[in-house]
């Protein structure tokens, strides 16, 4: 009950954060298009379209934990908890399709450098610092090791926060030196940055879907743990995987001396799984011969 509560505790937290750097996000884009218009700035309005891209990733992360907190029906029997990587992989290509867009922009800025307002520019860029460094600041007080749904938001936000550095450098460049091809050399090493970023994020993402191995257990380990419990002779079609970024889950087949109590091997099993490598959701087949297969299952949810 432990681990339960502790990992509300966490669950409650991370939303908390996202809905912080969301609010957060969200108002300095509205401050954005009340100044661009008061101010007929066409810059302040363009750059309020940019955070309102991030407000729909980080409310869209925000939706995820929602809906993971939905229980299971009888359509839906491991609820609703995989929304969080669709949101992870979400965000992971949004961010692809926004470096790259990056990298399109700086092509042409290379070939015919604008002329850039670097008073405003660096306005824009300081405020957009500090509303990021403060949305940065929250999401990191959330899990985001090991949830891929939040670690994919705070991306998303220190690609913005690189962006603002990125702009704050050019425009200091500019104003000074009068490089205006500062501009688009600070926006390429921001793409290669956000870029490398988004790749590791949705390869994250695609690897819970596939149902690959969680990054931190190894098969091998487990095995052998298992083959130290009295009476188990063999261990296969071992198979571990995600539902979400922090729910992993199990089966195997324990091959079992003849002889032997089936229940408190069981127990020992699933007990061993769960402390050793924190897994609480294992299914376990016992055999003790070819004919006489015995399919006992133990869920403990948290």
């Amino acid at each position: 009950m432990g681990h339960g509560h502790d990992h509300h505790h966490i669950h409650h937290k991370n939303k908390k954060s996202l809905l912080l750097a969301f609010l957060l996000t969200l108002s300095f884009m509205v401050a954005e298009i009340i100044g661009g218009i008061i101010t007929n700035s066409l810059a302040l309005i363009s750059d309020s379209g940019h955070m309102l891209s991030d407000a729909i990733s980080l409310g869209f992360s925000l939706l995820a934990f929602k809906l993971g907190e939905k229980r299971s029906t009888e359509h839906k029997t491991y609820g609703y908890k995989r929304f969080e990587i669709l949101a992870a992989l979400f965000n992971g290509i949004a961010l692809i399709v926004v470096s790259l867009y990056i990298f399109w922009e700086a092509i042409g800025r290379f070939q015919h450098p604008p002329v850039v307002a670097s008073n405003g520019m660096l306005t824009i860029a300081l405020i957009g610092f500090v509303i990021n460094v403060l949305a940065a600041w929250i999401l990191m007080k959330g899990d985001t090791s090991e949830n891929l749904n939040l670690r994919s938001a705070f991306l998303h936000v220190i690609g913005d926060l690189l962006g603002s550095v990125g702009a704050i450098v050019a425009a200091l460049l500019i104003m000074f030196f009068g490089w205006e091809i500062a501009d688009p050399i600070a926006s390429s090493i921001v793409g290669i940055l956000v870029f490398a970023s988004a790749i590791r994020v949705t390869k994250d993402a695609l690897h819970v879907l596939m149902e690959g191995k969680p990054s931190h257990i190894r098969l091998e380990e487990i095995e052998r743990h298992l083959l130290t419990i009295p009476k188990v002779e063999n261990v296969h079609d071992l198979h571990v995987w995600s539902l979400s970024s922090d729910f992993p889950m199990l089966t195997c087949h324990l091959k079992i001396e003849v002889d032997s109590d089936e229940q408190i091997i069981l127990r020992q099993a699933a007990g061993l799984i769960e402390k050793e490598f924190h897994i609480a959701h294992s299914t376990i087949q016992i055999e003790k011969e070819p004919t006489d297969c015995h399919c006992v299952e133990r869920c403990e949810w948290h």
